[in-house]
């Protein structure tokens, strides 16, 4: 009974190593991606600021 259980993880083990790499590295991608996008919105207000321009519309696309 454990040879059958050996068969059946051996196959799906690299599947699964390789499914979990990608989850760290999408849920990377994204984190940077907003964080990213928070600085720029940060610096783009300072920007406003010191030109004396309104803050941007938050219903634009």
């Amino acid at each position: 009974m454990d040879d059958i259980w050996a068969a059946v993880l051996w196959p799906l083990l690299p599947t699964l190593a390789v499914s979990v790499i990608f989850f760290f590295i999408l849920r990377s991608v994204i984190r940077i991606d907003r964080t990213e996008r928070k600085a720029y919105a940060r610096i783009e207000a300072e920007e406003r600021a010191k030109r004396g321009l309104p803050a941007p519309d938050s219903t634009a696309p």
